[in-house]
């Protein structure tokens, strides 16, 4: 089985996909709470200036802090390495699809898979989240990758054996 998937069609850039390298990504998400907590979506650079200004007031007021200890540390890096070993975890397609840059007369994603095509608009889409672990192994079997959609629907029964996305 091939876990690499590639994009074709009206697209600027012909990219591929590798998910078996997605464990490290820092975008991806849990899927074993991430349909059952509520979300706020957030905008991450809004985040990151938040945080900097709070930081910065922080020490201001306060003075520096002392940094964390190497044992907190140690934990906190065991504890995400215990978690990426066991967890299930997904990636939003939309930045891969914004980084293939459809052209602009393109209106539909299709997932070429080894049952036949699932087509989408793009902008629904860009809302699918595509599975590529489950309890810390690849998806061999049937994968590389499940497409899962937004609200979590068909969890249970995803679309499997993803070959190729065609963007028309």
């Amino acid at each position: 089985m091939e876990f690499i998937i590639p994009f074709k069609g009206e697209v600027k850039f012909k990219i591929t996909l590798d998910p078996t390298v997605w464990i490290f990504d820092d975008r991806k998400l849990n899927l074993e709470t991430y349909f059952t907590e509520e979300r706020i979506e957030k905008d991450e650079l809004e985040e990151y200036k938040r945080g900097m200004g709070e930081h910065w007031s922080r020490e201001i007021m306060e003075g520096a802090t002392v940094p964390p200890t190497l044992n907190s540390e140690k934990t906190y890096k065991r504890q995400e390495k215990q978690e990426m070993m066991t967890g299930t975890f997904g990636m939003k397609f939309a930045p891969f699809l914004k980084t293939a840059e459809p052209a602009a007369g393109a209106d539909t994603v299709v997932f070429e898979t080894a049952n036949g095509e699932h087509a989408f608009p793009i902008q629904e889409a860009e809302e699918l989240i595509f599975k590529f672990s489950e309890k810390g192994k690849p998806l061999k079997e049937d994968g590389p990758v499940h497409i899962l959609l937004p609200d979590g629907s068909n969890l249970n029964s995803p679309m499997t054996d993803i070959l190729a996305i065609r963007v028309e």
